[in-house]
């Protein structure tokens, strides 16, 4: 597995028209100075501006991964972001004069033909790899599709369909190494629709750009020669259309018996690449698309966010079972002795909850006061660290946290169900309910040994250091 960061020699431009937009464009890859990442330049557009291809800007995932900004938009990157993943290539700045790379042969061979023509180097910087920990796993029961995301020490990829087709039926692939099976195996895989799609996809202004050069069209239904007439007509072909023996339109041979699972496997290399980062994990797909996949690099970007928390702060960065430890805190929250009342973060989601634990012991110093007799947390000080967990959660939410700071502006339905004693372990669990610039919003719950012994709801403003 490669170690260090790699980009292009030198620029390397390619052109054709976009699948589903139909517009002609040309992108051209340039080499980009290590840690830069995946960007697109829309050069036709005044001020030239540029979109980071990451997860985060994704806006459509109707036949093909869309990224947008507000301002400028980038339709179907999968493919090209496929084969900058799959040549393990790490930084490029790729500027295209449309809104949409061209499609190609509909598959990611021709972008790594120009990649392996300008030439790959490492740079001076090492790869960073997300290395997964634990099982990650989306389901969508309706639609019968998961995904498992397994810890590996290599990037691997199994794939499975089952299309009630007989041209693809029940089909499965598996990847075992990016670096010796990507370009001969999965970048020639091209994309692919049934035929009942065609029409509509159509009507819905995609696949303008589609052509019979471009995808594999399975048919999936009786068509008749005048049938045929109409969608050559529809589709502006020049060329007569003809049914296949194999159920293919116009008789095209398959690179790969099962080219189609190929493909899917190659749009989810794509996708996968809008995370950031290199993955060292096995992923097993079962009847996966666009969609699915990227709410599964959304789950994925949260635990890899979890993991730079807790690599930044803690002085290992190795366990599993705390995301920061009491080290960690001090050097995040400003509070000390005796008024830090927090001992570890043991879950973190950036910007939706956290959990955290808070150990009470007989030497806490305000026993000596609040109870002689009969010690018991002051509810005050039980707030006070529901308040510090929630401040972990909100400093994490803005950029460098430690020059930032939380003050607390507001505390609503605020109930006391049981007390708290020497001996207790305080989990306390908060939930981002809004987050609004530097003003938030959080419902927190605080239990013993799973029993509800406080709740409320904080308001806090983030402000500088």
């Amino acid at each position: 597995m490669l170690e260090q960061q790699r980009t292009l020699k030198e620029p390397v431009s390619i052109s054709g028209v976009g699948l589903h937009t139909g517009n002609k464009s040309t992108i051209t890859f340039k080499p980009a100075p290590p840690n830069t990442g995946y960007w697109f330049k829309r050069i036709d557009v005044e001020g030239e501006p540029m979109i980071k291809a990451d997860i985060s800007h994704v806006i459509d995932i109707s036949r093909g991964t869309t990224i947008g900004d507000g301002t400028i938009e980038v339709h179907t990157v999968e493919h090209v972001l496929a084969a900058l993943a799959g040549m393990m290539i790490d930084n490029v700045i790729m500027e295209l004069d449309a809104n949409e790379p061209p499609v190609m042969d509909g598959s990611a061979l021709p972008f790594v033909h120009a990649f392996k023509q300008a030439g790959i180097i490492e740079q001076d910087s090492p790869r960073d790899y997300f290395v997964v920990e634990k099982t990650i796993a989306y389901t969508d029961e309706k639609k019968g599709i998961d995904i498992v995301v397994f810890p590996s020490d290599e990037f691997r990829i199994t794939f499975m369909v089952d299309y009630e087709n007989p041209v693809l039926g029940k089909k499965y692939t598996s990847m075992y190494s990016l670096e010796d099976e990507f370009e001969t195996e999965f970048a020639p895989a091209r994309t692919f629709c049934f035929l009942s799609e065609v029409e509509m996809l159509h009507r819905e202004g995609l696949i303008q750009g589609g052509s019979l050069d471009n995808a594999i069209v399975i048919i999936d239904r009786e068509i008749h020669n005048e049938e045929l007439e109409n969608l050559k007509k529809m589709l502006g072909f020049s060329e007569d259309i003809e049914l296949g023996t194999e159920g293919i339109l116009n008789k095209i041979d398959l690179r790969f018996k099962n080219e189609m699972v190929r493909h899917k496997t190659l749009d989810l290399i794509g996708d996968l690449a809008l995370l950031g980062v290199p993955m060292k994990a096995h992923i097993i797909a079962a009847r996966s698309g666009h969609a699915a996949n990227v709410e599964l690099v959304k789950l994925i970007r949260k635990e890899w966010e979890k993991m730079q928390i807790s690599s930044k702060y803690s002085a290992d960065g190795k366990s599993r079972d705390i995301v920061l430890d009491s080290q960690a805190l001090m050097k995040i929250l400003p509070h000390r002795y005796p008024f830090l009342l927090v001992d570890r973060i043991i879950d973190l989601v950036p910007r939706e909850r956290v959990v955290g634990i808070k150990n009470v012991t007989i030497n806490e110093p305000f026993f000596q006061g609040h109870f002689p007799d009969h010690p018991i947390m002051p509810g005050v000080l039980i707030l006070e660290a529901m308040a510090q967990v929630g401040g972990i959660l909100l400093l994490n939410a803005a950029e460098r946290p430690e020059d930032k700071l939380v003050y607390f502006t507001g505390l609503d339905k605020v109930k006391f169900r049981k007390p708290v004693r020497p001996g207790d372990q305080i989990r306390f669990e908060l939930e981002l309910l809004k987050f609004r610039r530097s003003i938030c919003k959080m419902a927190g719950k605080a239990l013993v040994n799973g029993d509800l012994v406080c709740e409320a709801e904080l308001s806090a403003a983030v402000v500088d250091r």
